[in-house]
């Protein structure tokens, strides 16, 4: 099982809509660099849900790849914002992943207490200007982050 951290700000789309809804496409991707993270993930990773451009930012809840290598339907979808009029059903450039809530941590740990906790080497989210959406979070990582934040509630 490899661990991922995957943002959203919450205004899109937050952690408590994935818990109503239960599972969630991760869809919307147009970062190839955070596509490819996406295309070696295997049913049964976690990902960290990380709230971005939130104030405080940061990691509020646990999820579960389902499924992967879904079609992004957005990309074909002209009233969406994601639409990519150089994508076409016979060859597709952006794909999604269906994600399942597993739940909230107790309390969020901030983007600053990443910060204080983890260097750039150990944890990609707290370099600056790191903007990718989805990112690799080594075992040792995924270990210090779950022991830190505690159980999910």
């Amino acid at each position: 099982m490899a661990y991922w951290l995957m943002k959203s700000e919450p205004e899109a789309y937050s952690i408590d809509d994935l818990k109503r809804e239960g599972t969630t496409l991760w869809d919307g991707i147009r970062n190839y660099q955070a596509r490819n993270f996406m295309r070696t993930m295997a049913a049964g990773d976690r990902a960290f849900f990380y709230h971005s451009n939130a104030a405080p930012p940061g990691i509020v809840g646990l999820m579960e790849v389902c499924e992967i290598k879904l079609v992004d339907p957005s990309q074909f979808d002209p009233e969406s914002h994601y639409f990519d009029p150089a994508s076409s059903t016979e060859k597709p450039r952006w794909d999604c992943a269906r994600l399942r809530y597993l739940g909230h941590f107790a309390a969020l740990l901030s983007l600053d207490a990443l910060r204080q906790q983890f260097s750039e080497d150990e944890l990609a989210v707290v370099r600056r200007g790191n903007r990718l959406s989805i990112l690799p979070v080594s075992d040792a990582s995924a270990a210090r982050l779950l022991e830190l934040l505690g159980p999910l509630v």
